[in-house]
Formats: structure tokens, sequence, C-alpha cells
């Protein structure tokens, strides 16, 4: 089923003082002659990317599935994001309109089972969940990205994965159709989800969560975050772990690249980090290409050393895509 497209107002922003601007398909021009940009490195956690072309924050389903079909009736690449927390966006920016989700609703049905907007802050929602004394979520608390992304990467710590807690994923198409699909549909994997190879996927637009009452949830994830503390490079400039765990492997990703010799490696501002060695820190001024030249020499360092390929958990977004969405081919695998 097709949602009515209303007038919608979307925040566009240039580099400074943000506008307010009202489009609908029936404004054809405006759009395309608001060619304001933002600096992708302001909009991910890792603080590195050029500008994009269009920029647009979307608060509400209904603004994104406008600015889904603009971009497509007017042939503009898009790509939406949440937080940026696992993305290593290009120097160059990216050729396209970046659509930043807004959409925060959170909404308790009934006690343990939680409707939440994709761009609501994954952490408040494990914080808040395990404070009312419900259990699943509490590695959240520890995750800085959005409620949508940690669906979409299967997001997990401490033996908890976000699949073990989903109802069901309601989503748009690349053609602004919505569905609503049950857990029950859905294929999960080690940090991976259908989604991430679903050709007419255009965003996660909420997900609903079933958490079991637990009164230690809590306790729980106090110590989880006490380890986080200790064992990662919190407040430093990184995406969170760079490469997942291998499967085929008695050891980490972390502890293969320990064992490499490799913890405070430095590529310019580029560096493993000294605390986690699968985290890797802009300490100062990294451009992509440092990250990118990082990644690939960490990777096959591991590789001649332990036989061991690892395999990266961060999406690349280079600047231009074949596809107008740039969630399939703009987000690619490094030194491959």
């Amino acid at each position: 089923m097709l949602l009515p497209v209303p007038n919608s107002h979307f925040l566009l922003r240039p580099p400074r003082k943000p506008i307010y601007f009202s489009c609908s398909l029936s404004q054809s021009n405006s759009f395309n002659n608001q060619k304001w940009r933002t600096e992708l490195k302001n909009l991910s956690t890792w603080g590195i990317g050029g500008p994009c072309k269009y920029f647009v924050q979307v608060f509400h389903q209904n603004q994104l599935i406008s600015a889904i079909r603009y971009c497509n009736e007017h042939s503009i690449r898009f790509m939406i994001i949440g937080k940026g927390s696992n993305c290593l966006f290009d120097d160059m920016g990216f050729d396209g309109c970046i659509i930043l989700n807004g959409i925060e609703l959170l909404k308790t049905i009934e006690p343990g089972l939680y409707r939440v907007g994709s761009g609501y802050p994954f952490n408040r929602l494990g914080v808040q969940s395990a404070t009312e004394g419900f259990t699943g979520l509490e590695f959240a608390g520890g995750i800085p990205g959005t409620v949508g992304g940690a669906a979409y990467m299967n997001a997990g710590a401490n033996g908890q994965e976000t699949a073990d807690t989903i109802d069901c994923i309601e989503m748009i198409t690349s053609e602004g159709e919505y569905r609503t699909l049950k857990r029950s549909d859905l294929d999960f994997g080690y940090r991976s989800s259908p989604f991430q190879d679903m050709e007419d996927l255009a965003a996660i637009t909420a997900v609903t969560f079933r958490l079991e009452f637990s009164e230690s949830a809590r306790r729980l994830q106090q110590e989880y975050l006490k380890r986080r503390k200790f064992t990662q490079p919190v407040g430093e400039r990184s995406a969170g772990s760079v490469f997942r765990n291998p499967l085929d492997s008695n050891i980490s990703a972390a502890e293969c690249i320990d064992r490499a010799g490799l913890k405070g490696y430095r590529i310019g501002g580029a560096m493993v980090s000294k605390k986690h060695a699968n985290f890797f820190i802009n300490c100062g001024g990294a451009s992509s290409q440092e990250m990118l030249e990082l990644i690939r020499l960490v990777k096959e360092t591991v590789f001649k050393g332990f036989g061991v390929e690892l395999k990266e958990e961060i999406l690349y977004v280079h600047p231009f895509c074949k596809d107008k969405n740039s969630k399939r081919d703009g987000q690619t695998n490094f030194g491959k």
C-alpha cells in the first residue's frame, strides 16, 4: 500500500545557518535549486568526510517517503543515515542527498513491548528498558547508533544480539511503499540481517521489541558499561569495531590485530587504538584515505601472519555510485 504524500517540511541545512524549506513533489524546482552542502564529517562519529550535495533531515515516516520519492523522480542519489556510527565517508563527500533520520518515536504498547522509531538512539532505549526491569537490550547501553542501524547490522555484544529481541520491523521500499515484517519472516546472522541484501529496501522506519522481565537487568547493564569503559576507547573518535570477529577462528579480531603487533600503529591521523585493537581512532585530522590504508594494512598483516581474513563491520561510502540509493553499491567492502 502506498501512503499519501502531503506537503512535507524538510530541514535543509547549508553549512552554517539552518533553514526550513517546504517541499512537495509538485514543487519540482525548489529542491533542485537549493544546492546547500553540509560536511559529512559532522554526521559521523569518526569525524571524517567531505561535503554532500544535498542534506535533508526528516522527523516523520511520511516525510521520509516524500524525500525518497522526490530523489527518485529527480534522479538524485540518496543515502539514509542515523548517527553515522559505522560509516566511513570519503573526503570527496557524496554526490547526492544525505537523508538524516530523525524519527525518534517511542511507544510502550504493553510492559516489555516497545515500538521505537528507527532514528531513536539505541543506547537510550537500552538504558530505559533495563531501568524498567526488562532484559535483552542491556548491551545496547554502550552502542552509540540508532535503532534502525542496530536492526540493519544486527548489533550485539556480551552474548546478546538485537535480533533476539525483535518482534517486527516496519520498512519503506525504494519506491516509497510501506511494509511490516514479522520476526519469523526474517533470517538474521552474526552482524548480518536480510535487509543488507534486500534490493528494494530504502529504510527501516520502526522496530518493535519484545523483552522479558528481569530483576537483574539494570545491574547487568551497569557491569557491561563499566567493562566497556575500561576496555574500549570511550570518548575517542571511532566507529566502534572495525572488523567482525572471525567465525572460523578461536580468537577475536582484536586479538588477531594485537598479536600482529599493530596496537598503536598509525598512518597520518588514523591509528589502531592502544586500548582495543579493533577500534581505529581519528586522533587528529585523519583523512578517509589514511583510514582506508590503515584498514588495508591491518587486513594484510593479519592474513599473512595468521591466515585469518578479517571482514569489515563498518561501511565505506564513496562519492559516486551507479544506483540512486547508495545503500547498495555506495557502501563497499575495503581492499576488495
